[in-house]
């Protein structure tokens, strides 16, 4: 089964064919990065406007690339919600104009779902049930994947998510958007005890996150520092900020895991390519026993190849939408099965 899908959530229009999910037949990204860097984060309105000249490109090259043509797919799968509004829109339009010429299903795709998926396809064994962490520039969640579309939320971020905060900080210590890249860099130099940094807690909720507080205490540190005429160390500070949002992702995952006594773990997203992240849930899941899934690095970031796997297992679920599909930019992952 060949499955065309197409992400435009943010600032990276992507499309890709894969053939019965895990196998990519194709995958292109067109990214945004240089132009939003001069911002320091994505503009949502310049977003919008390059998804509308680069999607046309993107997923004629994904298909050429595919050796296939728009008439052997046999479903298009689409980024629908959640995400920039604007940036989805484009996606969503492109991808229902289509599928009412071809005539070709059109299956709608959750960003987080897709994000799961990319395990999926480098790691063809891993079944659910399991338990998977999705931490990315604005998602924390701590997802329990029931089956390939049905998902329980044990716990997500109150306010800022782990890779905003990792990005915002990275700002404030004059790094280059995005930031996360160089805090990781900038880490492997550092000693991650020479600034002891809190560790939010949200009272009754204990596998919820909140990177609001590090993220100001990290600024706070910034200017205090200025205003006092002392110097700051960029390496133990990226270090120290670093071990704090790994320590905390991973510790909060497998405490989940344990309570609801799953073995096998999953982490998914931008954030998984931090090799702080990863180093940490290698070392927690290792001491326990636990089987840990990680995407490789081409996987952790937004890419069509996530929605054309999760788009094939959404397919076989039933999971249909007409001409009246609409972006959304907010949407439970919980409730995907809802339209």
């Amino acid at each position: 089964m060949l499955i065309l899908g197409i992400e435009s959530s943010c600032d990276e229009t992507a499309a890709a064919v894969s053939e019965n999910g895990i196998n990519i037949l194709s995958s292109v990204i067109s990214t945004q990065i240089e132009e939003h860097k001069k911002y320091g984060g994505v503009v949502p309105e310049i977003a919008s406007r390059r998804h509308c000249e680069n999607i046309l490109g993107v997923v004629s090259k994904a298909l050429e690339d595919s050796g296939k043509t728009l008439d052997d797919m046999d479903a298009i799968a689409v980024t629908y919600a959640p995400g920039l509004i604007g940036a989805l829109l484009v996606g969503v339009n492109f991808a229902k104009g289509l599928a009412m010429a071809s005539g070709k299903p059109l299956v709608p795709v959750h960003h987080l779902s897709g994000h799961i998926a990319a395990n999926y396809i480098a790691h063809p064994e891993l079944k659910p049930p399991y338990l998977c962490l999705v931490a990315s520039g604005g998602h924390s969640h701590i997802v329990e994947v029931l089956d390939y579309t049905k998902f329980r939320i044990i716990g997500r971020t109150r306010d800022d998510a782990a890779g905003e905060c990792f990005d915002k900080c990275a700002r404030a210590m004059g790094f280059p958007y995005p930031g996360g890249v160089h805090v990781d860099k900038a880490a492997q130099c550092g000693d991650r005890n020479a600034y002891p940094l809190p560790r939010p807690k949200v009272t009754g909720c204990e596998y919820d996150f909140s990177f609001s507080g590090l993220k100001t205490a990290v600024i706070n540190l910034l200017h205090n520092s200025a205003q006092k005429g002392t110097e700051v160390n960029r390496e133990n500070l990226c270090a120290a900020l670093q071990y704090t949002i790994s320590d905390i992702l991973c510790e909060k995952t497998i405490a989940a895991a344990e309570m609801l006594g799953y073995k096998n773990i999953a982490v998914a997203g931008g954030v998984s390519a931090n090799s702080g992240v990863r180093s940490e849930f290698e070392k927690a899941c290792g001491e326990r026993n636990m089987k840990l899934y990680l995407p490789p690095l081409n996987l952790c970031g937004d890419n069509g190849a996530m929605i054309a796997c999760q788009g094939y297992y959404s397919y076989l679920a039933g999971h249909r939408a007409d001409e009246s599909l609409n972006a959304l930019a907010t949407l439970s992952l919980e409730d995907i099965g809802c339209l």
